[in-house]
């Protein structure tokens, strides 16, 4: 089965028991894979994770049910997976603007968020520059930060350029330690909550064992930068690049393109998935007139 058929039928069985405590692994079941699976493809595919997607059907479902009057509040709270009015309350008003008590007297002001249909459309034949890599084990330095969201599109673009433009003293740091090396962005623990972003930069190990010895560098503020030591593991992956010579900050909708390109139209034709292990966008800053970014996919054949 493929990945655009086993989406569709998770969100067919997602739809079926909307109103239920959906149990996670039954919906990446649906697709014949993994939740770990699950989740990575259908952020890339679908923009949400999971817990967005259904958070925010529900909230759509319960705001066109009270602008019809067909339910009270209390029952479109119950109903919808909420534990109180309370919370109900203010999920609602985050997402329509306006109180459940409110949608009840004027619907036409709600919000819709409507079902997903994952639909292929064929538009000519395109070439894709990649290339396949097997990378050996990195060890990195750096600092973590947790978002939210997929990390795929634009909540990760604002979030990732609101640290980069908050955290240049750290990252002026590491670029000196590391001699000018590329930084290194990893992202793992993806789940329906968010991620976590590594900020990192390959150092000597030399300069890892000494990072804290105060006879060596004859600082003592080092340790208060929370620093931490990030291992990939060695592993395969397949490498895409965008270049972007005007705009400081990446084409992360570009990239995001690309990332549907490899998992809809590249991985099954060359019989790869995604591999469990983190993921990585490499960028080159200088010189100008060469900027990119890597973004560094771990894949491992089907067996």
């Amino acid at each position: 089965m493929d990945w655009m058929t086993g989406i569709q039928r998770a969100i067919d069985y997602i739809e079926e028991h909307i109103t239920e405590d959906i149990d996670r692994e039954a919906v990446a079941g649906e697709s014949f894979s993994s939740y770990y699976h699950f989740q990575r493809v259908f952020s890339i595919l679908c923009g949400y994770t999971l817990g967005e997607y259904i958070r925010l059907r529900r909230l759509s479902l319960a705001g066109a049910e009270l602008a019809n009057g067909s339910i009270k509040v209390i029952d479109a709270a119950l109903k919808y997976g909420y534990d109180s009015p309370e919370s109900f309350s203010k999920a609602f008003r985050s997402f329509h603007g306006l109180t459940p008590s409110e949608a009840r007297r004027n619907g036409s002001k709600l919000r819709n968020f409507s079902r997903l249909s994952i639909k292929i459309t064929l538009e000519g034949g395109s070439i894709m520059n990649y290339r396949i890599e097997e990378k050996p084990e990195l060890i990195l330095t750096g600092f973590k930060t947790h978002f939210t969201g997929a990390p795929y599109g634009k909540d990760r673009e604002e979030q990732e350029g609101r640290l980069f433009t908050t955290t240049r003293g750290i990252q002026w740091f590491l670029h000196g330690a590391s001699h000018d090396s590329d930084p290194h962005c990893v992202i793992d623990n993806i789940t329906d909550e968010g991620y976590d972003f590594h900020y990192c930069h390959p150092l000597a190990q030399w300069t890892r064992e000494n990072l804290y010895n105060r006879d060596v560098t004859g600082v003592d503020f080092i340790e208060s930068m929370g620093l931490e030591t990030v291992v990939v593991p060695k592993m395969t992956y397949i490498i895409f690049e965008t270049k972007d010579t005007d705009d400081p900050i990446p084409d992360y909708m570009g990239l995001l393109n690309q990332r549907m390109q490899v998992l809809t139209e590249w991985l099954p034709e060359m019989g790869f998935r995604l591999a469990p292990a983190p993921e990585l966008s490499v960028y080159h800053w200088v010189p100008k007139s060469e900027r990119n970014v890597q973004v560094w996919l771990p894949v491992e054949k089907i067996k």
